[in-house]
């Protein structure tokens, strides 16, 4: 099973706009599947209910966008789902720390809704 850790990073003056890392197992799955991508506002993605609640069915979460979209894809996409209580991230592709491609990731759910319901208290204690 993986890890998720998510933080957010405040924007202005530290970068161009408030946006999420999401890292799996220590890596930044953003940075790592699209080096022009930054990932989505927290808030949006976060929000009790929100795209990063998984349900049962299977469902496509933008996660990422290009702050400067350019021709071709603007946006980093994952699939995400709920089987029993396992979150699967799928249609993945990042490099790993061995450089084979990523395509997969399995979440214990309790970690996975803790950590979550963590970064979203988080942004409501710093707003």
């Amino acid at each position: 099973m993986s890890t998720l850790l998510i933080s957010a990073c405040p924007g202005p003056p530290a970068c161009a706009a408030v946006h999420t890392y999401l890292f799996v197992d220590g890596l930044d799955v953003v940075a790592r599947s699209d080096s022009r991508m930054a990932g989505l506002d927290p808030r949006q993605l976060l929000r009790p209910g929100g795209p990063l609640y998984p349900t049962d069915r299977s469902c496509t979460v933008d996660v990422a966008a290009q702050e400067q979209p350019v021709a071709g894809m603007d946006r980093l996409t994952i699939r995400t789902r709920l089987r029993g209580e396992t979150v699967i991230w799928s249609d993945l592709m990042y490099p790993g720390l061995d450089d084979r491609p990523i395509e997969e990731v399995r979440f214990r759910w309790e970690q996975y809704l803790g950590e979550v319901e963590r970064a979203y208290a988080a942004l409501n204690d710093h707003p």
